[in-house]
This record gives structure tokens, sequence and C-alpha cells, in this order.
């Protein structure tokens, strides 16, 4: 019994200390000084919902982003989000932009986990359909 009390004292412990090691988050609340021009303010609202928290710096993080190791783990995630496309950046910040509305069809986008959590992410077949058209007309489409 006093070796599971131990152990149980050392990972209490170590979560404690795991809340105070640094975490940037980078510039999280920076709007774009070149915003996109939507096809649709109805493309916008439907990319807000399902995709903005990742592929924008318009990212709302939910309380349990401040909970080491959970907030690594957000923070990894949003970070690669938004190397791969960030509308708050022009020009290279857009980077996969002809992938997304691919990547929405495939169903690869929005992840699954992220969903779970999110469940306003969830799209009908007919809002994934209208924002996978508004990401083709606002960003183009690639050329296969």
């Amino acid at each position: 019994m006093k070796k599971s009390r131990k152990w149980l004292i050392g990972i209490l412990a170590l979560l404690l200390v795991m809340q105070v090691i640094p975490l940037s988050r980078g510039s999280h609340t920076t709007p774009s000084e070149d915003a996109v021009v939507w096809d649709h303010p109805d493309t916008e609202a439907l990319f807000i919902r399902a995709c903005a928290d990742c592929h924008s710096h318009q990212t709302e993080w939910p309380w349990y982003s401040r909970v080491a190791p959970v907030s690594w783990l957000l923070s990894n995630h949003v970070r690669e989000g938004r190397e791969h496309f960030n509308v708050s950046l022009s020009g290279s910040g857009l980077g996969d932009a002809d992938e997304a509305a691919e990547e929405l069809s495939s169903g690869e986008m929005p992840p699954k986990m992220y969903m779970l959590m999110h469940s306003d992410a969830r799209l009908s077949a007919a809002e994934k359909d209208a924002l996978i058209a508004g990401l083709e007309a606002t960003f183009g489409k690639r050329d296969k």
C-alpha cells in the first residue's frame, strides 16, 4: 500500500512540475493584415467553425489548453496546422491552400480528435460540399 501511495504522490508531483514549463503559442490572436477575400460569407463562416482554430491566428484556446501535457499537444497541432495553411498570413502563409479542399473531401480534415471536443466543427455533407467549393473559389483549384 505504501508503494502505490508513493507512486501516486510522485505522479501528482510530476504533473504539478509540468505546469510550470513555459509554452509559447506564438501570436495566437494577431489579426491578419491582409484579410482573405472570401468568395462568400458562408464560406468564411464554415471555415471559422471547422478550420480557423488551427489554420489562422484567431485560435480560441479552450481552458484545457493551459494544462500540461494537453497544452503541449494542442500547441503542436495548431503550430503544424498554421505551417501548412494559415489564412492570417498572405503569400507564403497560405502554403498548402490548394490542398485544403482535397483534405476536406477525403475526410482528413477536420481531424476526428478535434471534432470530439468541438462538435460544431462537424459538417453535414451539404456544408462540406459548400466549404470545398468555397475554398476552391477563394484560393483556386489545383491542376492535377
